[in-house]
């Protein structure tokens, strides 16, 4: 039925830049409530940025001014461009839409960041 994809993972150097893309496909369409999550080894899933109907954003303390994100006129995809990354950072990011009363997260993107 539905499904989430993460794309844009990888490892970078501290100060540098990554984008981050969820692709929504199956029963999934014109979604206004997408957001990512991350976790670390060892700790809880967290709330890192969310986008609702309106443009309205979300973001965690630890990530704000350095992180943005975004939706595709079409609702289909969700986007996270992390600017001056740090290596606290590093996680699984996760794409999480809430669609007509039911929650739905893709398998998550790994984020590293050296120092």
């Amino acid at each position: 039925q539905a499904r989430l994809v993460e794309s844009g993972g990888g490892l970078v150097q501290a100060g540098g830049s990554l984008r981050l893309s969820c692709l929504a496909s199956g029963v999934i369409n014109a979604y206004n409530d997408g957001g990512w999550y991350r976790q670390a080894p060892d700790k809880t899933r967290e709330m890192v940025a969310r986008i609702v109907g309106g443009g309205i954003t979300q973001y965690a303390d630890s990530v704000k001014g350095r992180f943005s994100i975004s939706r595709d006129n079409a609702g289909k995809r969700v986007y996270l461009q992390m600017n001056n990354l740090k290596p606290e950072d590093t996680a699984v990011y996760y794409c999480r839409v809430y669609y007509r009363g039911s929650e739905y997260w893709g398998q998550g993107t790994q984020v590293t960041v050296s120092s």
